[in-house]
C-alpha cells in the first residue's frame, strides 16, 4: 500500500470504537460472580415489599430472568444494528448508543438503593440492547476504517476488548473486591465508564470513509477522513477501491434484511456468515465462560481453587487474543479458524474423558483444567474473533449492515440458548456434557474447510467476485441440465 498503515490517529479511533466491545465483554461476565448476593437482594426486596419470605422457585425465576434478559436485549440491539448504522452512520450510531449504556448502568447501580429488583432486570435489558448494537456497529466501523493490509489484525482487537472486559469483570467480581453484598451495585454500575469514555473520545474520530463516500456520496469528507486516518495525503488507492466496490454494488444500495435473505447471489455469503457465528457460540465456549467455576468443581477442585482457575481462563483468553493479532494477516482467517475449531474439538474430547475417569485417577483433575485452558486457547486463536470480522468482509457496502444485523441476531440467539440450556444439558448428559459440542465442532470444521473462502488481503470487490463466480457456475450448470432433467 502507499501508506505505512498503522498510524497514531487510527490507533486512537480503534481504541475509541472498541470500548463498545469492552462493554459487551464486561456485562457478559459481571453478573456471574455476585450471584448469591444478588439472589439475597431479591429475597430482601420481596420481604420488604410483601412482609414474607420469597419462595425458592420464584427467587430462581427472577434471578434467571435478570441473567438471560441481557441476551434478549442483545438480540433486539443486534437486529436494529443495520438500521441504526444506515440511518445515523457508524460513528453517530455508536455515540447515540452510549445513552443506552449510561441509562442501563444507572438502573443497575441504583437498584439496591431503591430496593427494586425490577430496576436491575430493566437495567440488564437496556445494557443488553446497548451491547447488541455495539456488536453490530463496532466491527462494521473498524472494518471500514482499517487499511486493507491491516484489516484482519485490527479486527481481532474487537475480541481483545471483549476478553479484557470479561477478565476485568471476573477480577472485580471477587468477593474481597466488589462481589459482596455492599459493593455489587457498584460492580454493575461501572458499566457507565466505557459508555462515558466513548462519548468523550469518539467525537474526535471521523465517520467511516466508506459510509461517507458510498452511502452519503460525500467524497470530499471521505478524503478528509482517510487523510486523518492514514496520516497521508496519498489516499487514491483507498478511494479507487471504494469506487470499484460502489460500482459493483449499485443495485444493492441499502439492502434490507428481507432483500438479503431473498438474494440468490448473496445466499452463500449469508450462510457462511450465519454458520461462522454459530461456530463461535455453539462451540461450547459459553458453557466454559458462564459455568467454568461449577465445571472445575465437578472436575474435583475446591471451590476457592475453581474461582481462581476461572480467572486463569479469562487471563488466557486475553493473552491468546493478543498473540492472534499478528497471525491474522499472516496465516489468514480461514486457516486460523480451522486450527481453532480443530483444537477445540480435540480438547473437548479430553474434557469429556477427564470427567469420566476422574474418580479412578485423581490427577485427571489437572488434565481437566489443562484441557479447559487449551480449549480456551484455541477458541481465542480462531472462533473468538474471526466470525465478527469475516461477516463484515464477505459483503459489499449495500448489504453489509443488513448482514451484520442478521449475524449478530443469530449470535445473540445462540448465546441465549446455550446460557439457558447448558444447566439442563449437565443434568441430562452428566459427564458427557461436552460431547454435543464436540459433534458440532466437527461439523463446523468440515463446513469451514469446504465452503469458507480466504479473505486475507482481498478487497471487498475481490471477495464478492468469488461468490459471483460460484453463482455463475450454478446458473450455467442449471442451463446445461435443463428444467426437465
Amino acid at each position: 500500500m502507499a501508506y505505512s498503515g498503522l498510524t497514531c490517529f487510527l490507533c486512537y479511533a480503534i481504541f475509541a470504537a472498541v470500548l463498545g466491545m469492552f462493554q459487551f465483554g464486561y456485562n457478559t461476565g459481571v453478573i456471574n460472580a455476585p450471584q448469591s448476593v444478588i439472589e439475597n437482594f431479591i429475597g430482601d426486596c420481596w420481604k420488604e415489599r410483601y412482609n414474607n419470605n420469597i419462595e425458592g422457585s420464584k427467587q430462581d425465576l427472577i434471578w434467571s430472568i435478570a441473567v438471560s434478559i441481557f441476551a434478549i436485549g442483545g438480540m433486539i440491539g443486534g437486529f436494529c444494528g443495520g438500521i441504526v448504522g444506515n440511518r445515523f452512520g457508524r460513528k453517530k450510531g455508536l455515540l447515540l448508543n452510549n445513552l443506552l449504556g449510561v441509562g442501563g448502568a444507572c438502573l443497575m447501580g441504583f437498584s439496591q438503593m431503591l430496593y427494586s429488583f425490577e430496576m436491575l432486570i430493566l437495567g440488564r435489558l437496556v445494557i443488553g440492547i446497548n451491547c447488541g448494537l455495539n456488536t453490530s456497529l463496532v466491527p462494521m466501523y473498524i472494518s471500514e476504517i482499517a487499511p486493507l493490509n491491516l484489516r484482519g489484525g485490527l479486527g481481532t482487537v474487537n475480541q481483545l476488548a471483549v476478553t479484557v472486559g470479561l477478565l476485568l469483570s471476573q477480577v472485580l467480581g471477587i468477593e474481597q473486591l466488589l462481589g459482596n453484598s455492599n459493593a455489587w451495585p457498584l460492580l454493575l454500575g461501572l458499566a457507565i465508564v466505557p459508555a462515558v469514555m466513548q462519548m468523550v473520545l469518539l467525537p474526535v474520530c471521523p465517520e467511516s470513509p466508506r459510509y461517507l463516500l458510498m452511502s452519503r456520496q460525500l467524497e470530499d469528507e471521505a478524503r478528509r477522513a482517510l487523510r486523518r486516518l492514514r496520516a497521508s495525503s496519498h489516499v487514491e488507492e483507498d478511494i479507487e477501491e471504494m469506487r470499484a466496490e460502489e460500482a459493483a454494488s449499485q443495485t444493492e444500495a441499502h439492502m434490507s434484511m428481507l432483500q438479503l435473505v431473498r438474494s440468490s447471489a448473496l445466499r452463500m455469503p449469508l450462510t457462511i456468515g450465519i454458520v461462522m457465528q454459530l461456530s463461535q457460540q455453539l462451540s461450547g465456549i459459553n458453557a466454559v465462560l458462564y459455568y467454568s467455576t461449577s465445571l472445575f468443581t465437578a472436575a474435583g477442585l475446591e471451590e476457592w481453587q475453581s474461582k481462581y482457575a476461572t480467572l486463569g481462563v479469562g487471563s488466557v483468553m486475553v493473552i491468546m487474543t493478543l498473540v492472534s493479532i499478528p497471525l491474522m494477516d499472516r496465516a489468514g482467517r480461514r486457516t486460523l479458524h480451522l486450527y481453532g475449531l480443530g483444537g477445540m474439538f480435540v480438547f473437548s474430547l479430553f474434557i469429556t474423558i477427564s470427567l469420566l475417569i476422574k474418580e479412578m485417577m485423581s490427577w485427571m483433575t489437572f488434565i481437566s483444567v489443562i484441557s479447559t485452558l487449551c480449549f480456551v486457547i484455541f477458541f481465542s486463536v480462531g472462533p473468538g474473533s474471526i466470525p465478527w470480522m469475516i461477516t463484515a468482509e464477505l459483503f459489499s457496502q449495500g448489504p453489509r449492515p443488513a448482514a451484520m444485523s442478521i449475524a449478530v441476531l443469530v449470535n445473540w440467539l445462540s448465546n441465549f440458548l446455550v446460557g439457558i440450556g447448558f444447566p439442563k444439558m449437565q443434568e441430562a448428559f452428566e459427564n458427557y456434557t461436552f460431547l454435543p459440542f464436540s459433534v458440532l465442532l466437527a461439523c463446523f470444521w468440515v463446513f469451514t474447510y469446504y465452503k469458507v473462502p480466504e479473505t486475507k488481503n482481498k478487497t471487498f470487490e475481490e471477495i464478492s467476485a468469488i461468490f459471483q463466480r460460484g453463482v455463475d457456475r450454478g446458473e450455467k450448470r442449471d442451463a446445461e441440465v435443463g428444467p426437465d432433467a
